[in-house]
């Protein structure tokens, strides 16, 4: 089971210190807007292939997508519930995994509706140490499991709902920019011909959605859309006019706040890394011209001509060293 926490807004994120930590909540909500799912689900989904967007926006995509970034506490009696749903996903012999966004939706199929559990992951790191694909089947293994109990109990195996685990990569190797593959689940006949129905096997896909950039081939359709969306390059009003010219996405005031949110927090860590690579490089000099000239870290400083406020700082840093 699953618990849901709704992100609050930036502002109200006082807890989080760390813009680089806000950056990632910021475009896993900018992931959890309906207009963003509706458009991954339709390109990809084969469920809502002949579907229209705006419809798998609101029709399909059941209850508002939460998006879960701590685990939330056994005693946390203000979480938003949807359907059984937890964005934390324990065990006693398993441990703990949280979902970046999860939600449950419906889907059209030979003229009814079925339902499916989809998974959308943000990842920074193509490769964190092990291959992202396992993590991806493990994700789907979990989500199906936990259905026992809340989608089904004891032997009612044909109510267990098929589970989808999206990756939006953003910083794939150079060999898999501006990809997209999907594993599944197949029929595979060794001696003889059968057909099972494909429902009954078909229940779990991982999808890679790797971005790539606009200098890549395959630049189009989702892959744009994700790119610009996430892009910490493009402004505030390029954003904008893409979204709504190209993909034809209104622009609703949650949106626009959470874009407008995005790009000034992408400026804030942009702008602070060059004012930390700029003290690097005064720290590095000053060491040099100690070592070298043999002088005393005022005489160093005094040549590199570093304001007074500033002095006691490099001092302490190296110290530290």
């Amino acid at each position: 089971m699953l618990i849901w926490r709704r992100i609050p807004p930036i502002a109200e994120d006082l807890h989080i210190t760390d813009d680089n930590a806000k950056l990632d909540i910021s475009c896993k909500r900018l992931l959890s807007e309906k207009s963003i799912l509706a458009w991954i689900m339709k390109s990809r989904l084969e469920e809502y292939r002949n579907c229209d967007v705006r419809d798998i926006a609101e029709q399909y995509i059941e209850g508002q997508p939460e998006v879960g970034v701590v685990p939330v506490a056994p005693d946390e009696t203000n979480a938003a519930r949807i359907r059984g749903l937890q964005n934390e996903d324990s065990s006693l012999t398993e441990g703990t995994v949280t979902y970046d966004i999860r939600f449950l939706a419906l889907a059209p199929v030979s003229g009814e509706l079925i339902q499916m559990i989809v998974n959308v992951e943000a990842q920074n790191r193509f490769d964190p140490g092990y291959p992202l694909i396992k993590r991806g089947i493990y994700y789907c293994s979990r989500m199906i499991s936990a259905q026992y109990g809340t989608e089904f109990t004891h032997a009612q195996y044909q109510k267990i709902k098929k589970v989808y685990s999206i990756w939006v990569c953003m910083a794939p190797p150079e060999e898999r920019r501006n990809s997209i593959t999907r594993y599944r689940l197949v029929e595979e006949n060794l001696i003889g011909t059968v057909q099972e129905q494909t429902r009954d096997y078909d229940l779990l896909s991982v999808v890679m959605l790797c971005l790539g950039g606009a200098d890549g081939e395959n630049y189009d359709g989702i892959l744009k859309l994700l790119d610009v969306l996430l892009s910490s390059e493009a402004g505030e009003a390029e954003k904008k006019r893409i979204l709504q010219n190209d993909f034809d996405i209104p622009m609703t005031q949650t949106l626009e706040l959470e874009v407008q949110a995005m790009c000034n927090l992408s400026q804030g860590v942009e702008e602070r890394g060059r004012v930390k690579g700029r003290a690097e490089e005064r720290l590095s000099a000053i060491r040099n011209l100690m070592a070298s000239m043999g002088w005393s870290v005022e005489q160093a400083m005094d040549a590199l001509r570093v304001p007074e406020a500033e002095r006691q700082k490099y001092a302490i840093l190296l110290q530290e060293q």
